[in-house]
């Protein structure tokens, strides 16, 4: 509870910083080694800056409601020995699919939510992308052709094929 005062994880600390809530982390993080790796932040006009924040705010308010919510049915419940709620899954299946299609109108005109290379506004969403991709919601992304085509490039990542493999050990 000293690093994480809701008692859930993560946490992360490094000298005298403590910080939680893993946005936050990643931002601390690509600020600080912004000099090391791929450049997860955007520099430039306030207009760049305000659209690589409005597609961060998209990923947390807009993306991960409902996709977490498939999540934790399509997958969580069916690993613990849960009944998945076909009612729910079709409710979140419908408002995810309305969040996408305004992902696939974006993903039309830009490479990556934000700007034309990755950022944080990407990496976000990999993890929830990850375990859908698992699930029967992989159609979601499979028919949308321009966000299946970011769903392959972000998945396909050096760093995140890293990350995967050390899940797998």
């Amino acid at each position: 509870m000293v690093m994480q005062p809701f008692g859930q994880v993560p946490a992360f600390e490094e000298g005298d910083l403590k910080l939680f809530e893993s946005r936050a982390t990643t931002h601390y993080i690509a600020h600080e080694y912004a000099d090391k790796g791929t450049q997860l932040l955007l520099a430039g006009s306030n207009k760049t800056m305000a659209v690589f924040q409005l597609w961060k705010e998209v990923e947390a308010h807009q993306f991960d409601p409902p996709s977490t919510k498939l999540v934790f049915e399509l997958r969580y419940k069916p690993h613990f020995g849960m009944t998945t709620d076909t009612a729910v899954v079709e409710e979140y299946e419908a408002k995810f699919a309305k969040v996408l299609d305004v992902y696939e109108a974006r993903l039309a005109e830009s490479k990556y939510l934000a700007c034309d290379h990755f950022t944080l506004a990407d990496l976000h969403h990999l993890p929830t992308v990850q375990y859908l991709l698992g699930s029967s919601a992989k159609k979601l992304f499979d028919s949308r052709p321009h966000v299946s085509a970011w769903v392959a490039d972000i998945t396909a990542r050096p760093a995140w094929s890293k990350v995967m493999g050390m899940l797998k050990q």
